[in-house]
């Protein structure tokens, strides 16, 4: 009985200690976003090995095509960006310096982080060819599983760069600020999916990279601006559905909202429109439900863990892969494995992979209280040992990335 009443006082201590300000229900949205970033990650994140032990990525959506609509709960980024914008216009708002400041300030806090976990890696990677004998392309593998999410954070870096520009954007348009953000997307990929598709540089869809994810940022911006009503929420959110229901059956996007190996078209890299109906969807869902959210956030028990995924953001955005091959590295030295370095072709598979992800998530915990201090300002490092870290970060990019 010990365990769970420290566990009751903990999440009461954590209770009272929040600001009676805090937005619950905007937290609880990026606390499930957060999650589900691993889960997607750890759940198709399959290997197969060559003959000569060598690791490489596979994933389960390759055979299990039936698995693709899962993505449409675990590809939760529109939320993200959604509560991003909205807690960056609060920030914005309550900035006491200069917007050069602020935007700096934010930018910080985004590429510690980065520069941290490259940094790490950069120095593993010779402990771990010379050191334990893995070979090259394992660790090429490993490497692109590492730079895998941090795209993410390159692209939220720009937009939150933009946000004073979302702030005048919901200012003059309100709700309807993200309409040209949506149409933009639209005329690119008919543009590269239409009849004058082969004429068209592949180059072209990069163009949805920026607009494509600031769609639901500057949803969030102008919820934040109280410029998103109840009644737009619900034009968001069957508007997305209706949308995501007609590309789907009559414009045959791919299902999947996720890469898979060897299909010729992706909604994800860079997004396509089916990203931001679903985002639509998902941020009108999230407007409705976020009294109701906050309702159930005010018990402690629930609160609590919501707080400290939130502290972990970062470190959840940049370490969990490193979790899951912190067990499928040495397994690759045993062979194959069902659910790590098996070939994810089988249902035994996915059953073995759910089996291993408690193991995955007691090691993020270990790595996260090793890792969790690289988030922190760097008040006492030194130009050195930052020039040092920059050079780390770039040698590690380039491996990963010349893969």
């Amino acid at each position: 009985m010990r365990v769970p009443t420290t566990c009751a006082t903990l999440a009461a201590t954590v209770d009272a200690r929040t600001p009676a300000h805090r937005d619950r229900a905007v937290d609880g949205l990026r606390a499930l976003a957060l999650l589900a970033v691993p889960t997607g990650h750890w759940l198709v994140g399959g290997f197969t090995l060559d003959a000569g032990g060598g690791l490489h990525n596979a994933s389960p959506l390759a055979t299990f095509g039936a698995l693709a609509p899962a993505s449409w709960i675990l590809q939760m980024l529109g939320i993200f960006f959604l509560v991003g914008g909205y807690s960056s216009y609060l920030s914005y708002q309550r900035r006491a310096g200069s917007v050069r400041e602020w935007t700096l300030g934010r930018l910080r806090r985004l590429g510690r982080p980065v520069l941290g976990v490259t940094a790490g890696w950069a120095l593993l990677l010779p402990i771990l060819y010379y050191g334990f004998g893995f070979p090259t392309v394992t660790l090429h593998t490993a490497s692109t599983l590492v730079v895998q999410p941090l795209w993410f954070v390159g692209v939220y870096a720009v937009i939150t760069a933009l946000t004073p520009y979302c702030v005048g954007a919901s200012r003059r348009l309100g709700f309807w600020a993200a309409a040209p953000l949506l149409g933009s997307v639209a005329v690119v990929d008919l543009l590269r999916y239409g009849p004058y598709a082969d004429a068209v540089p592949s180059w072209l869809g990069l163009l949805n990279l920026l607009a494509g994810w600031m769609f639901a940022y500057q949803l969030g911006v102008s919820w934040a601006d109280k410029r998103l009503s109840r009644r737009q929420a619900w034009l968001l959110l069957a508007g997305g559905a209706v949308l995501f229901a007609t590309l789907l059956l009559a414009f045959r996007y791919p299902v999947s909202m996720v890469g898979v190996p060897g299909a010729v078209r992706t909604n994800s890299h860079p997004p396509s429109l089916l990203v931001l109906a679903l985002a639509a969807t998902q941020s009108g869902a999230a407007v409705l439900l976020r009294d109701r959210l906050a309702r159930l956030l005010s018990r402690p028990a629930l609160w609590a863990p919501v707080v400290v995924i939130n502290l972990l953001a970062m470190t959840i955005l940049c370490w969990h892969q490193t979790a899951m091959l912190a067990v499928a590295l040495p397994a690759s030295s045993v062979g194959e494995i069902a659910g790590l370095t098996e070939a994810p072709e089988t249902a035994g598979w996915l059953l073995a992979r759910l089996a291993w992800m408690p193991l995955f998530a007691g090691l993020f915990v270990a790595i996260a209280k090793v890792a969790r201090p690289l988030d922190a300002p760097w008040e006492r490092t030194g130009m050195a040992r930052r020039v040092a870290v920059g050079v780390l970060a770039a040698g590690f990019g380039y491996f990963a990335l010349a893969a």
